[in-house]
């Protein structure tokens, strides 16, 4: 009898000891399985933030240099310049979308550009009252944000494997831009609402959507893991609403020959070459 005890007692404590091993088991497999879907639902990310140099080169055709050609003449010791290039500067965030896609994120500002003479000068307008002008001011700047997409054709970037071969890429983007332009005081401007000169000039500005398009290059340094790119590019952006408003919600607006038809309108489209330096990172 004692022995029939004494063996179901062991199947008992061999039966516990199962169940525990197995429900220990199956716990630890609930773990891993969370552990594994855990893992896979967490996919790294590639990024990147740049600092660039741009120069451009805007087209001679334009607005501008209109204005410029009519208001030397009416100079009679000095000329206006026209617009050639225009130095900028941007700062730029990106993600990398695919195997061959990112998205990008920047900001630039254009160095003020134009013309700024020390001096007295002789101004005779339009209207034809000489004056006597003190340092012929025509100076503009530009800011703008914009966002773009670009293609690796070759050598995409990739999470974790530094390349050190040379990239090629396609680029585009689109974006809104803002431009002030400063004029000599003296300069005779023209008021839509009297089609006469205001008497005074301040600060020109207008905004417009801009788009870009172009090729460009990358190729990694050993410096710091920052890879160095070149891109070149063309730029439509075309300003047509610059001017400013009196204290009466008057327009007044400049001109190249005091006609509302001549309204000077910015054109500040061309190409541009851009010096890159980019940083990718990963979480």
């Amino acid at each position: 009898m004692n022995s029939i005890k004494a063996v179901i007692a062991a199947l008992l404590v061999i039966f516990a000891y199962s169940s525990v091993m197995s429900a220990t088991q199956t716990e630890q497999d609930i773990i891993n399985k969370y552990l594994q879907k855990t893992e896979k639902k967490h996919k790294r990310k590639l990024g990147w933030i740049s600092g660039s140099f741009i120069l451009n080169r805007i087209n001679r055709d334009n607005d501008y240099n209109k204005f410029a050609m009519h208001q030397s003449e009416n100079f009679t010791d000095a000329s206006l310049s026209w617009l050639s290039q225009a130095p900028a500067f941007d700062i730029e965030f990106g993600i990398v979308l695919s195997n061959r896609i990112a998205w990008s994120l920047g900001g630039e500002y254009w160095m003020k550009f134009g013309e700024s003479q020390t001096g007295t000068f002789e101004y005779i307008p339009d209207g034809g009252v000489p004056t006597t002008v003190t340092d012929i001011v025509s100076e503009l700047s530009v800011f703008g944000v914009s966002t773009g997409v670009q293609y690796y054709l070759t050598n995409p970037p990739v999470i974790g494997e530094p390349s050190s071969k040379l990239s090629i890429k396609a680029t585009g983007s689109v974006g809104y831009y803002q431009v002030n332009w400063d004029v000599w005081d003296g300069y005779e401007n023209l008021n839509l609402s009297t089609s006469l000169p205001s008497g005074t000039n301040t600060t020109y500005s207008g905004s417009a959507p801009g788009v870009t398009m172009g090729m460009g290059i990358e190729y990694p340094t050993n410096l710091f893991g920052m890879v160095f790119g070149f891109d070149f590019r063309y730029l439509y952006l075309n300003f047509n609403n610059v001017g400013w408003y009196n204290s009466l919600d008057q327009e007044i607006i400049a001109t190249w020959d005091f006609t509302e038809d001549s309204r000077v309108n910015l054109g500040l489209s061309g190409f541009r070459g851009r010096l890159e330096l980019k940083r990718f990172f990963s979480w």
